[in-house]
């Protein structure tokens, strides 16, 4: 019986042990690490499905992280603000079913990115006078870039408060101040939005096709292997213009590219997103 109570003491005790350490606090550095690694798609084969949930683990655990990030700290809540306005805009772009939870996304990555713009002492100061002139002067290439993103792709929910508002002015100063600070962020992706923006909207609002053209040229120079770059360039310029067989030619180009592994990790998500959008626009153009 004394034998039999002692082992029972140990378990008791052992699971005490575990409990007590079970307890004790994550530090937000370890779970800026942990969602850093669950973001990371650079690493290993790339499976877009299962990407899914690793991205909504990492955007709960940097927001476990964001309240107990030391607030001195800018350049580490700068990280998880900018990382969290991307991991939003990819769950809504690539993941969310609805457009109630496309939008819900949108707006939790901008709120994220001008929260990281706000860090910045000259983006507040220039803010107290004028919003847009702020945003002209951010220095964080991705907090700028991933405002415009987000917020641009908010306007299209709410299209009175982008043209009466003044919002669809704001989203393409993000994208010049972005190409202004490091035009190959992201495969050229402040060229390639700001492409999109002036081949999208009329005249008034800033639309430009032949702005947007060569946009999108400069954007292929810097990152061929992004395949955005010409899908969007199909899409948005070589189709409305009547260019049909350099579409078709340029879209099957990027879907006999996407067999290539190597081509495809360079940007495993976006590259993905890419040759399905790009099989959805060959399937609208009557190819020669």
């Amino acid at each position: 019986m004394k034998r039999s109570a002692l082992v029972v003491a140990a378990i008791v005790a052992g699971f005490t042990a575990v409990s007590v350490l079970a307890a004790e606090p994550v530090s937000p550095a370890s779970l800026v690490e942990q969602a850093d690694t669950l973001f990371d798609r650079s690493t290993g084969a790339f499976d877009f499905d299962a990407y899914e949930g690793r991205l909504r683990e990492a955007i709960h655990l940097y927001e476990e992280a964001l309240p107990l990030l030391d607030a001195s700290d800018r350049s580490l809540q700068a990280h998880v603000r900018n990382t969290l306005a991307q991991a939003y805009f990819e769950l809504a772009t690539a993941y969310a079913a609805t457009d109630v939870d496309k939008e819900a996304a949108f707006v939790a990555g901008k709120d994220h990115a001008l929260a990281s713009l706000r860090l910045d002492p000259a983006f507040c100061a220039a803010e107290a006078t004028s919003f847009r002139d702020a945003l002209g002067v951010a220095g964080d290439v991705a907090a700028v870039f991933w405002y415009g993103n987000n917020f641009g792709s908010y306007l299209n929910y709410h299209q009175l408060e982008a043209i009466f508002g003044g919002g669809a002015r704001d989203v393409p100063v993000c994208y010049e101040r972005a190409a202004a600070l490091d035009e190959t962020y992201l495969g050229g992706a402040p060229l390639r939005s700001l492409a999109c923006y002036v081949a999208r909207v009329p005249a008034f609002l800033g639309g430009d096709m032949v702005r947007a053209r060569a946009l999108f040229d400069r954007a292929i120079a810097i990152a061929p292997d992004f395949f955005e770059n010409q899908v969007n360039f199909a899409e948005l310029v070589l189709k409305p213009t009547g260019e049909t067989a350099d579409a078709c030619a340029l879209l099957r180009d990027v879907i006999a590219r996407s067999a290539d592994a190597t081509a495809m990790a360079l940007w495993p998500l976006y590259n993905e997103l890419s040759v399905r959008q790009a099989h959805k626009v060959l399937a609208t153009l009557t190819c020669p």
